[in-house]
């Protein structure tokens, strides 16, 4: 009895808050619901060797600091994602024998703790087809990228415009079938990788 008590009482202090915050982003005349956007990583596709990145995020704002949003994910990648910056980043021998291509449907949630401080996950379905060096296909794997960020979100033009410098670290605790000259080279190196984020988007 006295659990469902606790349970009922937790249900009501969060349906309250949930009301606070809709009832203060009305009286806010510059709160949007909604978003679209994308991040200045696709910029290195300028670089020597393009990744072919793109990416496009749509996001909702369920109260002022709950977010959910759902990003596509595409990009072209020669060496193991473990792999750090660094003296090994470039060192011949560390990429692959080929190529991967990765198309990642993304499911997102975000919370802003205080004013612009927010931390996020996201969690990316990548659907990858292994390449080798004469541009054969040779497999079809998966691999679920989990992304941790802590950032903070500055506005611009009267809360249209946004920008998201962050710290992330991205996990996958799920990769299949990965082929065996793939495998080889990414052994060396940790299921892990610590990397800036720099999305940025409109509000409407």
């Amino acid at each position: 009895m006295q659990k469902k008590i606790l349970w009922i009482g937790l249900a009501l202090v969060l349906a309250s808050s949930l009301q606070v915050n809709a009832q203060n982003a009305k009286q806010d005349s510059t709160y949007k619901r909604w978003f679209v956007g994308s991040s200045l990583l696709m910029l290195g596709n300028f670089s020597k060797i393009s990744p072919e990145y793109v990416q496009l995020n749509v996001g909702y704002r369920i109260t002022p600091k709950d977010v959910v949003s759902f990003d596509f994910k595409r990009s072209v990648y020669h060496f193991p994602i473990g792999l750090p910056f660094g003296p090994s980043f470039d060192k011949p021998g560390e990429n692959y024998p080929g190529h991967a291509r990765i198309l990642a449907p993304t499911i997102g949630y975000q919370r802003f703790l205080w004013k612009g401080v927010f931390t996020s996950v996201h969690a990316l379905n990548a659907f990858e087809k292994y390449m080798d060096e004469d541009n054969k296909k040779i497999g079809n794997g998966y691999t679920l990228y989990l992304n941790f960020h802590l950032g903070y979100q500055f506005k611009f033009f009267n809360n249209r415009f946004f920008f998201e410098p962050a710290i992330g670290l991205s996990y996958w605790p799920i990769r299949t079938n990965v082929p065996e000259s793939f495998k080889s080279v990414e052994n060396k190196w940790p299921n892990y990788f610590i990397q800036p984020g720099f999305n940025f988007g409109f509000n409407f």
